[in-house]
Parts: structure tokens; sequence; C-alpha cells
């Protein structure tokens, strides 16, 4: 049996063995900083993900691919974030305007693509 990973948290998962380190790497959060999940967003469960040359790649029912870099981690602090994963603060940064249309267009509710800034990772995720 194969390992299985989920780079965006609550999205689709991957077996493909480097998507190890970039697990729950990446969440979805609404317009007021809140985490959504499944229960919250059932739709997340239909972005499926790959990783592919250097991106995550995601794809979902009626739309174009979404390529987002895998190793860039933005260092302009207007798109750094703290927000609450549980009972836990940690920093995200901001994939941006196209992943944020995307995402939204999507699962018809505003929100945006967010990275876990690795210098504060979620140590336990809620289920």
């Amino acid at each position: 049996m194969s390992a299985a990973f989920q780079p965006i948290a609550q999205c689709g998962v991957t077996a493909q063995a480097e998507a190890a380190p970039y697990h729950r790497q990446w969440l979805v959060a609404n317009d007021s900083g809140q985490w959504l999940n499944r229960e919250l967003c059932p739709r997340l469960a239909d972005v499926a993900v790959e990783l592919r040359l250097g991106y995550l790649v995601l794809r979902a029912p009626g739309m174009l691919r979404m390529d987002i870099p895998l190793d860039v981690i933005e260092d302009d602090d207007s798109v750094r974030y703290s927000m609450k994963v549980g009972e836990q603060v940690i920093d995200v940064v901001d994939e941006g305007e196209l992943a944020a249309a995307w995402i939204s267009n999507f699962v018809q509710v505003p929100c945006r693509i967010l990275k876990v800034h690795p210098d504060t990772p979620v140590s336990v995720w809620p289920d």
C-alpha cells in the first residue's frame, strides 16, 4: 500500500513519493481568514493535485489547470499573514490573485490559497 500525500490540506491526495515534503504545505482560507476544511467546503475534495516539473498542479472538474511553484516563498511582507489552524497560530503566504480566482471560482466561495510559511509549520492539523 502506498502512502497518500495531501499538498493542500483538505484537497485531493497524490501517491507521488516526491510529494512527501510538501504534505499539507498549503491550505485554503476564506476572506475572513478562516481555514476551510471539507466540512465547510465539500468541493475541496474534488481538487486533484500532482507535482510536475517544480510545480504543484491543480485540476478540478470544469476548470483549466492551475500551476503553483513548489519552492517559492514570497519575501514581500504585504502577502504574509497570521492565521489560526486548530489551536495553533501560523504564518502563511498568499499565493496571489490568479490562484485565489481559480479556487474561488471552483468552490463558489471567495477564498485564497495560502502556503504555510516554513518558519511556523502546523504542528497538529485538526481532523
